[in-house]
């Protein structure tokens, strides 16, 4: 039987982001084993703002620094929009996160969207796709992508990154980013790694805090439903982790943990 994915629960959000700050460096650590380079993607929403809580704290020991020198940043999804754009994921990681790092914490290599391509969803994904072919498959042939980490968020409706339920693109297994032209929720148009991107990520990460949640995460965590994040959990198994606080799973009968 598969293994299923891991559901961490915490009284509070500060709670939360200490713990995510240990999962991160712990991934951070491997991927820095594995070839030097921590290769992450992140999504947008309420997920930034916990983001940076845990990661702007100060290190409490030698083994708690977030090596920002060694991070290259990528998007699990982008909205077709200028970067300064208050819809922009990239605007808002900037806002949250980038603009806050202390330099003596070092910078990430960021990889935004061509702003070019704005009005061809189809060639900011294909131009999107080439900047993951450059990182990931410079020197060899590889089928797909394989980040260390994805920091994704769940929608009140079970979508992540760009992926919303009932969507094609969630059939889609031959390109890395596609573009979506007809998203529910505004804006409309954006592009998104594919669901076997996301799922052949060595560790993923869901963040999901509120009272907002918790009938989503009933839905996510106790039935078989085709949800976007439901999908992953299936395709990631236990390497998959959910950050909850205890207002989101509250009702959730799902087994859970308090810490890693």
């Amino acid at each position: 039987m598969a293994k299923q994915p891991n559901l961490l629960a915490f009284p509070n959000v500060s709670a939360l982001a200490r713990a995510l700050r240990t999962y991160i460096i712990q991934c951070q650590t491997a991927g820095l084993h594995r070839h030097d380079v921590f290769k992450i993607a992140v999504s947008g929403g309420s997920l930034l703002n916990t983001l940076a809580q845990a990661l702007l704290a100060p290190a409490s020991s030698d083994e708690d620094v977030v090596k920002f020198n060694k991070w290259e940043i990528f998007f699990a999804d982008e909205r077709a929009v200028p970067l300064d754009h208050e819809d922009s994921n990239y605007n808002l990681l900037k806002t949250e996160l980038l603009d806050k790092i202390p330099e003596n914490m070092g910078k990430p290599t960021v990889h935004p969207i061509d702003v070019a391509h704005l009005d061809d969803t189809q060639e900011l994904a294909d131009q999107y796709e080439k900047v993951l072919v450059n990182s990931f498959a410079a020197r060899d042939s590889v089928k797909l992508p394989i980040f260390d980490l994805l920091l994704l968020g769940c929608g009140p409706d079970g979508h992540t990154c760009s992926l919303f339920p009932g969507h094609e693109l969630l059939r889609e297994s031959d390109a890395w980013v596609a573009p979506i032209e007809d998203s529910p929720k505004p804006p409309s148009k954006r592009i998104t790694l594919t669901l076997p991107v996301v799922t052949h990520g060595v560790k993923i990460a869901f963040v999901a805090t509120g009272e907002g949640k918790k009938e989503i995460m009933k839905k996510i965590f106790e039935e078989a439903n085709g949800l976007p994040c439901t999908l992953v959990n299936e395709g990631a198994g236990d390497r998959c982790t959910w950050f909850t606080d205890a207002a989101a799973v509250d009702g959730v009968s799902y087994p859970r943990r308090g810490s890693l």
